[in-house]
């Protein structure tokens, strides 16, 4: 029988569904309007259709013939970008599949892929953000051939999950499934890995030395084993229903990474409009989803990232979320798991000690997630609670373990690590920010302390090596917002800030920018909203005022007299050098249109009807 939902967890997807009720049933509407009866291709007329079908080889007659469903494939493969390598063969995979299955598939587009592990602290970086916009225009452009029936998405990383499942809902009458590739094999410990980043930015350890350790830890192809956005990712297709249960964490290069990969061909499959088990993305993806989402990323500690990405994602499929809902969820719901860098256990450990088919169903059993979700295999979330196995060649699913194999990674819902989750929402005179606190120690959970402002990352590195950063402060890093940058994650700061921490300082980060996903120990309160380039208030503060941080409570502060702080002018901020270069110059547009990071940083959700009044409004004036 199911569980009645939590009250928290109900009221919330209360106020969500009737928040976006216009907006959600316009949403409803147009996918009503795009699904087709028979086979998509049966509507392209002769010449269309040739081109389609003209390179599909074995296929083509079952093309021409409007034969069995037709899956489009959206690959975000490179062999730089190492999450994805293990991709490399998956379309000719999943085209046997397919034909074996009664159907076909073609790979309908390919969209970008960076590792933002390479452009960490480096020009690129503010094309990061962005690349989640891009990569839901290239997907959409994907889709767009009137050719398919369903569609597979093959992503992992950062940007590239979150940007492939935007685009595709605005496909979201197709049946679409999501097919990852897995974690690669344990290297390092994280926290040696870290030990060694402390000692290189303290000038204890050589460039040889940090280079060895890192290569030590990124070592072959699939998913960088610590618990940031790319295995967020994971998490989220899982409990929002979107992946065949139990893909998440199984490692690239194995018979059961592959028999999940066919299942995930056969799935879609089923799903199509031709299938026996419709399940169109608009009507998996609703409010019901995207509460499991939130609370799933609050029960794992999961990316800060997904403060932005989530909102995003509920705005394609018409639904309405803000942080006072992510923060309400967070504290409702109990920290379940110790992956690094909220623990020292990395991915591959939790996924042996139960993983996330035990965290699933112990929030289940407590009324935490939203069971009746649609998944893509037709069944409840129930069934995602569930681990695959291969009994010789056949794949199978089992029930996880009743208790968790390793207490110091996973617990139970009776004995959580935590009794909140890992996420918090910040307000006061300085606006609304996020902070991670999963992984910061309670100790260290609240500052009061003397800002110092930089106006960017290098800055604040710069002042350390000069020694000018002693005492407790809080390091203001402001113009690092959407609009003033494209939002840099400032994970470059994350070694030097710990190691002032270690030795005994009081340290805190704010910022208007982006953390990593592996944003680990030191307080940071980030996303601010206003950012500093729309005037908000973090572009006031001076240095030596006191700021007050409190994630705990909630407070984000300035202890500045009201009337001064009412006085002072935002500070102009010097943007010129992030304007160009590095291909910066052609992503101006997606700057000057993107929403705050509460409204997920997006330019793709302009309102072109408000436009075309307001142009309809100023003709008439001009006449």
């Amino acid at each position: 029988m199911m569980v009645a939902p939590h009250p928290v967890v109900a009221e919330v997807t209360a106020r969500i569904r009737e928040r976006s009720r216009a907006l959600r049933a316009d949403y409803l509407a147009r996918m009503e309007a795009a699904h087709l009866q028979g086979p998509a291709r049966a509507q392209l007329g002769c010449g269309n259709l040739a081109h389609g079908f003209a390179a599909a080889g074995a296929d083509k007659p079952r093309l021409r013939e409007g034969r069995g469903a037709h899956l489009g494939i959206v690959t975000a493969y490179n062999d730089m970008l190492s999450a994805h390598q293990p991709m490399e063969h998956y379309p000719t995979l999943i085209r046997a599949a397919a034909r074996d299955a009664g159907g076909s598939a073609q790979v309908a587009g390919g969209v970008p892929a960076m590792c933002d592990g390479v452009t960490q602290g480096r020009a690129g970086m503010e094309l990061s953000l962005f690349s989640r916009d891009t990569i839901a225009l290239a997907t959409a452009v994907s889709l767009s051939h009137d050719m398919f029936d369903g569609a597979l998405m093959l992503g992992v990383c950062d940007k590239i999950v979150p940007g492939l499942l935007i685009g595709a809902l605005g496909f979201g009458h197709l049946p679409v499934v999501f097919v990852p590739a897995g974690p690669m094999p344990s290297g390092i410990p994280n926290k040696e890995k870290a030990r060694v980043r402390q000692r290189f930015a303290t000038g204890e350890a050589t460039r040889e030395e940090l280079l060895e350790a890192e290569a030590a830890s990124y070592h072959t192809g699939g998913t960088c084993t610590f618990y940031g956005t790319a295995n967020s990712n994971q998490m989220l297709m899982e409990v929002m229903g979107l992946h065949v249960p139990g893909s998440a964490f199984v490692p690239p290069g194995t018979a059961l990474r592959d028999a999940l990969t066919v299942a995930a061909t056969q799935c879609a499959l089923r799903a199509s409009a031709l299938g026996e088990a419709h399940a169109p993305l608009a009507l998996t993806l609703d409010e019901k989803a995207i509460v499991n989402a939130m609370v799933g990323l609050a029960a794992t500690g999961g990316s800060t990232n997904h403060a932005i990405h989530l909102v995003a994602i509920a705005r394609a499929a018409g639904l309405v979320i803000d942080w006072d809902d992510l923060d309400a969820l967070s504290r409702a719901t109990p920290l379940l798991a110790r992956i690094y860098p909220n623990g020292s256990a990395d991915v591959n450990h939790f996924h042996a000690a139960g993983g996330l088919a035990f965290v699933i169903r112990e929030l289940l059993d407590a009324g935490l997630l939203h069971e009746d979700v649609r998944c893509v295999h037709g069944g409840s979330l129930r069934d995602q609670a569930r681990e695959p196995w291969l009994d010789g060649t056949t794949l199978r699913w089992r029930d996880p373990p009743t208790r968790p194999l390793d207490p110091s990674v996973l617990r139970g819902i009776d004995d959580p690590f935590d009794r909140e989750g890992g996420l918090r929402r910040l307000q006061g005179n300085l606006g609304r920010a996020i902070v991670k606190v999963s992984a910061v120690a309670p100790q260290f959970r609240a500052i009061r302390a003397p800002a110092r402002v930089f106006d960017s990352q290098d800055a604040v590195l710069a002042a350390y090596k000069a020694g000018g950063l002693t005492g407790d402060f809080v390091a203001v890093v402001r113009g690092q917002g959407p609009r003033a940058n494209g939002m840099p994650e400032l994970h470059k700061l994350t070694p030097t800030l710990a190691a002032m921490q270690d030795r005994g300082q009081h340290v805190a980060l704010l910022t208007d920018g982006r953390m990593s996903g592996a944003s680990g120990k030191v307080l940071a309160a980030i996303h601010v909203v206003p950012e500093a380039a729309d005037a908000g208030s973090i572009a006031r503060l001076r240095d030596g005022d006191l700021v007050r941080i409190d994630a705990e409570a909630g407070i984000l502060d300035a202890e500045v007299a009201p009337a001064a702080w009412a006085a002072r002018e935002p500070a102009m901020l010097p943007l010129a050098g992030n304007r160009a270069g590095t291909g910066r110059e052609l992503f101006g547009v997606m700057r000057a249109h993107a929403g705050s990071a509460e409204q997920g940083a997006s330019c793709l959700f302009f309102d072109e009807a408000r436009l075309d009044e307001a142009r309809a409004g100023q003709a008439r004036t001009d006449a």
